[in-house]
């Protein structure tokens, strides 16, 4: 692959190896992540944590915190502290997945292949777009009254889920182009 991505380090059966680590993790994360999210739908927050993400001001967070009480805040805040590791491992399993499958368009397409490449950079973004958005609602689940807050998470989580969803989007397609062109 002629594009430089965030994995050089690794040789390329390490990178399948790490990415079926990596992919695993996610997935048993994003289990753990879902149960903990149980007892924060309300109706308030019908999508759980996702409904604080896009919150957007102060006196939406402040609904939702009030109609999640005492116990679901520590949900939420279990649940907040374990996506630091989702982070490492979404970003990881993502990223090595738009480089795979770059690396399989990349036989026939140098274009493609330098979209999945930024892709994979792209999922770092993600991940550092998501510990600042935790971050900001971390703040206010402590209690923090300052507007910045539910607007830098909003700010945070909206490029977040689409630089995530494009990995996914570039993955899936790019995925079934190559198998169905045999590269």
């Amino acid at each position: 692959m002629k594009f430089p991505h965030p994995f050089l380090w690794l040789t390329e059966p390490g990178q399948s190896r790490t990415f079926a680590v990596t992919s695993i993790l996610a997935l048993l994360t994003l289990v753990s992540l879902q149960v903990l999210d149980i007892p924060l739908r309300t109706a308030a927050a019908p999508s759980g944590i996702i409904s604080f993400q896009f919150a957007r001001d102060l006196d939406g967070a402040r609904r939702i915190l009030a109609s999640w009480g005492p116990q679901a805040r520590v949900y939420a805040g279990l649940s907040l502290g374990l996506d630091y590791l989702f982070m490492v491992a979404y970003a990881g399993a993502l990223g090595l997945g738009c480089v795979l499958v770059a690396r399989r368009l990349g036989r026939w397409s140098g274009g493609l292949a330098a979209v999945g490449v930024a892709l994979s950079w792209g999922q770092w973004l993600a991940a550092l777009l998501d510990a600042v958005e935790n971050y900001a609602l971390i703040r206010l689940l402590l209690g923090s009254e300052r507007t910045l807050w539910p607007a830098l998470a909003y700010g945070c989580a909206l490029p977040k889920f689409l630089i995530v969803g494009a990995g996914i989007l570039y993955i899936g397609v790019g995925g079934i182009v190559s198998l169905s062109r045999g590269v």
